[in-house]
């Protein structure tokens, strides 16, 4: 990591491959006190443009130490850009994005979502960083959820709209900076909040998301927010438990169904 820093300080663009997530414990240094405050430290002269890759992620049965969602650790410090697509199409457009941007940048990809297949562009295209998407309209309640989540979001929207619910499901896709504009006139379209995301729900991104609705658009809701999360403990190596231990698409319907009753 420190190579990588030093070559991105001297003209180069490095992208760095962490085979976990969870590995990159032995690099926060580099990346925490030392790429993420270089830029602020020289009053903004250097450029610094490099981008960190790491698989994250549970349901591979691969257990504690190789699966974890550690998003929230890198959204906490200044200086880094975090981004977290859902899609092969935004994979690519974002990561070419976070090459070309002068900026230390975490790029977390969902080993699950290394299999899916989606319609790719063969030219050249990017994605603007900080910018969300509406992955499926609704009027009845705005589901935010993020990488895996977001399909399992859109499985639940699907079973709730049976029921004569209309489920938003937006994609934030970048962490941070966070299109939060995007997010609050959605549930001021709504007024209902359901946040879903793969990590432990304590102290996770979504309680970010939540602590931003309810402070810049509390009057707006209709029922309290529901975040749809993992539990409070390390990820299970049995498959069955890692199973339990995932949230579901069915946990989003209960959190959906919970809030829709007030």
């Amino acid at each position: 990591m420190g190579l990588a820093i030093g070559a991105a300080l001297t003209g180069l663009r490095p992208v760095v491959e962490i085979m976990f997530n969870d590995f990159v414990t032995c690099a926060m240094d580099q990346i925490v006190n030392q790429a993420a405050k270089i830029k602020y430290m020289f009053g903004g002269k250097p450029k610094l443009p490099l981008v960190i890759r790491m698989p994250a992620g549970a349901g591979m049965n691969a257990g504690p130490q190789h699966s974890q969602s550690l998003e929230a650790w890198f959204t906490h410090i200044p200086g880094l850009k975090v981004i977290m697509p859902s899609t092969v199409y935004d994979a690519k457009g974002l990561l070419k994005s976070a090459i070309r941007d002068d900026n230390p940048i975490i790029f977390i990809e969902n080993k699950i979502l290394y299999s899916l297949k989606g319609d790719v562009p063969e030219g050249d295209y990017t994605i603007p960083i900080g910018v969300g998407e509406i992955k499926r309209e609704g009027r009845d309640v705005t589901i935010v959820a993020t990488s895996q989540m977001v399909h399992k979001a859109l499985k639940a929207a699907q079973t709730l709209s049976a029921e004569k619910i209309e489920a938003e499901v937006i994609d934030p896709r970048t962490l941070s900076p966070l299109d939060k504009n995007l997010i609050i006139d959605s549930v001021k379209k709504t007024g209902r909040l359901v946040i879903a995301y793969e990590a432990v729900k304590f102290c996770g991104y979504g309680a970010e998301i939540a602590a931003i609705v309810s402070e810049e658009a509390f009057r707006f809701l209709k029922a309290p927010i529901k975040r749809v999360a993992a539990p409070f403990t390390p990820v299970p190596f049995s498959k069955p438990l890692e199973q339990f231990y995932l949230p579901k698409d069915t946990d989003i319907i209960q959190a959906v169904k919970e809030i829709m009753t007030n």
